[in-house]
């Protein structure tokens, strides 16, 4: 998505599920969004486990990232994740690096 679609979007992130009119989304209500929510901070920590990290929703409209040394810092949506991470953890963060995507599969059974 480009930066004009986000601030043309409002205050959501386009990973988030809405209910507006003419916009497709299964989740109508509430809780389906929150639980399509908490499905994409577990695979997120699936992922931020490589890192010594975590995150966690804090109430609907943010998140807290946090490594397991105490750093933390809070972040609006999944968009500012990946820079969060490598200011906290002092390092790159590359999601898409294939040999975390490997150990991860192999750790999976996949």
């Amino acid at each position: 998505m480009c930066s004009l679609c986000g601030v043309i979007g409002g205050n959501e992130h386009w990973t988030d599920a809405a209910a507006r009119p003419g916009v497709f989304t299964r989740n109508l209500e509430r809780l389906d969004r929150r639980r399509e929510r908490a499905k994409r901070v577990s695979a997120v920590n699936r992922v931020l486990s490589a890192f010594g990290m975590s995150l966690s929703d804090w109430q609907g409209s943010s998140f807290v990232l946090a490594t397991r040394t105490g750093k933390s810092e809070m972040i609006e949506d999944l968009g500012h994740l990946w820079p969060a991470a490598e200011r906290l953890s002092g390092r790159p963060c590359d999601p898409l690096d294939a040999a975390l995507i490997a150990r991860m599969e192999e750790a999976s059974g996949g």
